[in-house]
């Protein structure tokens, strides 16, 4: 391999050849001073020679007081005012339940507070907020609401309510944030819960999502935002190597859950109507336990489709559930938006089916029985492939949900660079909005 010391005296000498060319037979001293003194201008015009496909991601995280992160683990534990600044005897993350289901927080920010060097790695933290393109800020949003604001009542909720108000004040006191108004800052919102009480104030920030179910309207959106996946809840199916899958999974399709959902989850009680008791299709309700995950996990790997109809919100930690067991995903939710999808092809190895078509009686299961083997193999195979990109772990792995999740972000930053000067020079906001007389 060519090393980069001689890749840039080679690119350094070729430059010299072309302006030779252009110029006539200039001095080197003065060819190369030329090109010193440009990359000197674009440097303090603030215009970078790294912003290639393989550019890290520059991230300055915040040191909070660990009380906002870490210490959620361990309430009652000491220095609750003081950051949690390395590796070193790190509370492990949540294994069941919501606390693991919505964990992204946690793994986003040991991926920063880990130093080690792997190529791969799509952000690097710097030290220095000036170099930085985005400003990570590390707090547990939605472990705060599943340690305290879970029973949605006061006494239990207040002290939500007290993290999320420190935030805002910590954010608004910092040079940094008030300098773009919060848009360069990324914050992880996953359970549509987290931030509930201040949530309008984070409107300008990137933050990172699970869907837009429960956010109010113009505080986050698709085109500032990024989705994220769940973290899942059933292993990784690593044995799905069998001489034919197709007809070793004999059940067609598979359903286990809670089937009573408000809002848009009204469809789980229409579709318990027309698939209980149907042959080859197991549908069952019931609640998230240690057991429960057993079954669905056994279930799930037996099967040859699982269904993802809407919940409360349009998304939830089955279809990563599905995906990891290479079980086919039937998607039956209206509004869903869907982690990496600029760079993932969902049709590839999901099925989609509207909200009207899946209630039809026997259009779901008609279309189901009648899916060829050769059709659902090219799935299954596909969905072996991209199991790697919703795996949350430590240390991170290429192309893993953590890297995805940076390079979602990296992408953002034109966006957000360019929402950043305009309300420098803006005298009326978004002008094209106001209506004309």
């Amino acid at each position: 391999m060519v090393s980069q010391h001689r890749l840039i005296t080679l690119c350094v000498a070729i430059i010299c050849l072309l302006l030779t060319a252009l110029y006539g037979s200039l001095p080197i001293q003065i060819t190369l001073g030329r090109i010193a003194k440009s990359i000197r201008s674009e440097s303090r015009l603030g215009i970078s020679r790294t912003s290639g496909k393989n550019a890290k991601l520059k991230v300055f995280m915040y040191e909070l007081p660990r009380k906002y992160n870490f210490g959620l683990f361990n309430r009652d534990g000491p220095a609750q005012e003081i950051p949690w600044k390395n590796l070193s005897n790190l509370p492990g993350p949540h294994t069941q339940g919501l606390k693991k289901q919505h964990s992204v927080e946690y793994w986003m920010t040991l991926d920063l507070l880990d130093e080690g060097g792997r190529e791969f790695r799509a952000a690097q933290r710097v030290s220095d907020p000036g170099e930085a393109d985005v400003f990570f800020v590390p707090y547990f949003a939605s472990l705060s609401f599943n340690v305290f604001g879970v029973s949605m009542r006061d006494p239990e909720t207040e002290h939500d309510k007290k993290l999320q108000v420190g935030m805002i004040e910590y954010l608004s006191k910092s040079p940094w944030y008030q300098r773009s108004g919060g848009r360069d800052h990324v914050l992880v919102l996953h359970h549509p819960n987290a931030f509930r009480f201040l949530k309008d104030r984070l409107n300008l920030s990137l933050l990172v999502v699970a869907d837009f179910g429960r956010f109010p309207k113009g505080v986050a959106a698709l085109h500032k935002d990024v989705v994220a996946p769940y973290s899942h809840m059933v292993p990784t199916y690593n044995g799905d190597d069998g001489t034919d899958p197709f007809e070793e999974r004999t059940t067609l399709l598979f359903f286990q859950g809670r089937v009573k959902r408000k809002d848009d989850g009204v469809v789980r009680t229409q579709l318990a109507a027309i698939l209980e008791n149907q042959p080859r299709v197991h549908f069952e309700e019931g609640i998230a336990t240690n057991f429960t995950v057993e079954q669905a996990m056994q279930g799930m790997r037996s099967s040859r489709f699982c269904l993802h109809p809407a919940g409360d919100t349009p998304s939830s930690c089955r279809l990563f559930d599905a995906i990891v067991s290479h079980c086919v995903p039937v998607i039956v939710s209206d509004k869903i938006e869907l982690p990496f999808e600029d760079e993932l092809d969902y049709s590839e190895f999901s099925l989609f089916f509207s909200v009207d078509e899946a209630v039809r009686p026997g259009f779901l299961l008609g279309a189901l029985e009648k899916f060829s083997k050769r059709r659902w193999m090219k799935m299954w195979r596909r969905l072996k492939q991209v199991t790697r990109h919703f795996e949350y772990q430590h240390p991170s792995q290429r192309d893993d949900a953590v890297n995805m999740l940076w390079s979602q972000i990296h992408k953002k930053v034109p966006a957000m660079k360019l929402a950043m000067h305009r309300a420098k020079r803006l005298k009326i906001q978004d002008w094209w909005k106001c209506k004309r007389l």
